[in-house]
């Protein structure tokens, strides 16, 4: 049996692990890579190694667009097999997978504008709200604990994860001959004790284990003190007369803190003059899709819907679903919460309150997830002094708040203790969904604590599962990590310039207008320099001793 690893190996995005077996081959996941330029390019699958249409099957762990994100390309391409989902997930990637199309098409549209406008060919979307559409036609409920053949000689069960609401992790049995092979797959495993969604539950036995690693070097704080976080940045802002702006994922995320603000108000920490703002269509509908599932949620929160009270409202929360209406928040003066999407601050509407807030020094922004290398909250959470939004370079004057424990993934600590249910000393286990800093030190931890094989694989590595403890790689360092040329780069850079300054005197000669706007796209080139000048100083503080 061979696993290949399309990603999250190494990073925290694009999940997606390819299974060939005696009698199938299926995906586990199929999220979309989210981040920089490069790793977004992986999205295209420009070497062929989906092979979509040679699939027979897709099992889904949860709807969050780094998990699933890439199905209507695969749908496309040429995949027509069962996708496996619980109800939940069902539901809330009917939601996601139209979203991201809109996005991809609006994206590929003002680009083709750009294109056409400089004589090249116009862009095509990753893929078309058409083709998310029909992908979700080919998926299919099953519910917790419920034991299915998606194929000849294969056993499925999903678990409750307690990541987001209907999230699962995979036992998954493959016979092959005579021999049966157990492999588990973690998906995104919750935090115990979490707002709204159960406890994670646990397993025993597994010959492979495929672990999440998102906070493989660090703990989270507890929910309290992130509570009492949260109601600090509130007083903050409140008392200058500005807005509270909250990057969130659309779905769980944007709930869990309509939740705690429904606390604050009981506690008396949320004003009940301060508007809250959700300022994404997005969470508005999952929102809905929360209410109707709550058959899903942790008992305490059971009860309280039984008796009448719903966590998901307040009296001065607002929803925004037009443009319009989210530009009117901007216009508005004084005090209110804003959250919106994306939670890592890399596109939606978050873009446009960041641009009118980071900047104020009463403002707060407050970031409530993981932020992945590459992103802009990411830079903002590792203390970034200016950050380039929507074409403009802000100074950032506003208080940064990180609260770790609202994240929806299980901290270092919870991982190793839900490790530590498993009893067969034999298990090997895989490190996925993490960055390779982190994981290093989680493979330590996990070698010492519980003296189990660990192996940490790259993008597009294919291992050999064999039964007893082979480890056979095949690796592909060139393709996960393509080289850049920067020599070829730097010298491309400076040729330009050389002509443009050989040209001087004849620029002079020009007419005013065509100057001026020359002049105009040479200091938006310096202003991207100093962009990079000023990132690069940055990264060398904060890894002194590094060239």
């Amino acid at each position: 049996m061979k696993i290949t690893f399309l990603g999250a190996a190494r990073t925290v995005t694009g999940s997606c692990y390819v299974l060939e077996c005696e009698h199938a081959r299926f995906a586990i996941d199929c999220g979309m890579h989210q981040g920089n330029r490069v790793i977004e390019a992986r999205n295209w699958d420009e070497n062929g190694m989906y092979r979509p249409e040679s699939l027979d099957f897709i099992l889904m762990t949860h709807a969050h667009i780094d998990h699933s994100g890439l199905l209507p390309r695969l749908v496309a391409k040429g995949f027509k097999g069962p996708v496996y989902t619980t109800a939940p997930t069902k539901d809330l990637l009917g939601i996601m997978l139209e979203d991201s199309a809109r996005i991809q098409e609006t994206e590929a549209q003002w680009r083709s504008t750009k294109k056409l406008r400089a004589g090249d060919p116009p862009v095509e979307p990753l893929y078309t709200v058409e083709q998310a559409q029909n992908a979700l036609k080919q998926l299919t409920v099953k519910e917790y604990n419920e034991v299915f053949e998606p194929g000849p000689g294969i056993r499925v069960i999903f678990n409750d994860a307690g990541h987001i609401l209907g999230s699962a992790f995979i036992e998954l049995w493959v016979t092959e001959g005579e021999e049966e092979t157990k492999l588990v797959f973690s998906g995104d495993l919750g935090r115990p004790n979490q707002l709204l969604v159960r406890n994670p539950q646990t397993v025993e036995t597994a010959d492979f284990l495929f672990l999440e690693s998102t906070y493989g070097s660090r703990n989270h704080k507890n929910e309290s003190q992130s509570r009492q976080e949260l109601a600090e940045a509130i007083a903050y802002s409140y008392e200058r007369g500005e807005k509270v702006i909250i990057p969130a994922f659309a779905v769980e995320r944007t709930q869990e803190l309509l939740y705690t603000f429904f606390l604050l108000r009981q506690e008396g920490k949320l004003p009940e003059d301060m508007p809250v703002f959700v300022d994404s269509p997005l969470a508005i509908k999952a929102t809905e899709i929360f209410r109707r599932h709550w058959d899903y949620y942790d008992h305490d929160t059971k009860e309280l819907v039984k008796n009448g009270e719903n966590p998901l409202e307040l009296p001065n929360l607002r929803y925004t679903l037009t443009a319009e209406e989210s530009r009117s928040i901007n216009a508005t003066q004084g005090p209110a919460v804003v959250i919106a999407g994306s939670g890592m601050a890399n596109a939606g509407r978050i873009k446009h309150h960041l641009r009118h807030n980071i900047w104020k020094p009463g403002a707060s922004i407050v970031f409530v997830g993981f932020q992945a290398e590459g992103t802009p909250g990411r830079r903002i959470v590792d203390g970034a002094q200016t950050i380039r939004i929507l074409g403009e370079e802000l100074s950032v004057k506003a208080k940064v708040f990180t609260i770790g424990g609202f994240s929806g993934h299980a901290g270092q600590t919870q991982i190793l203790d839900w490790l530590s249910h498993f009893r067969n000393p034999e298990v090997q286990v895989y490190l996925v969904h993490g960055e390779h800093s982190g994981q290093k030190v989680l493979a330590e931890l996990i070698r010492e604590k519980f003296k189990l094989a660990v192996h940490i694989p790259d993008y597009l590595d294919e291992c050999l599962l064999e039964k007893g403890g082979r480890f056979e790689l095949t690796a592909r360092p060139s393709l996960a990590a393509p080289r850049i040329d920067w020599e070829y780069l730097l010298e491309e850079t400076s040729d330009k310039l050389a002509q443009v300054q050989e040209r001087v005197e004849f620029i002079q000669r020009m007419g005013l207008s065509n100057q001026v706007e020359i002049r105009g796209n040479l200091l938006d080139i310096n202003s991207r320099f100093t962009s990079i000048l000023s990132e690069l100083m940055f990264e060398q503080k904060q890894k002194p001793g590094k060239e």
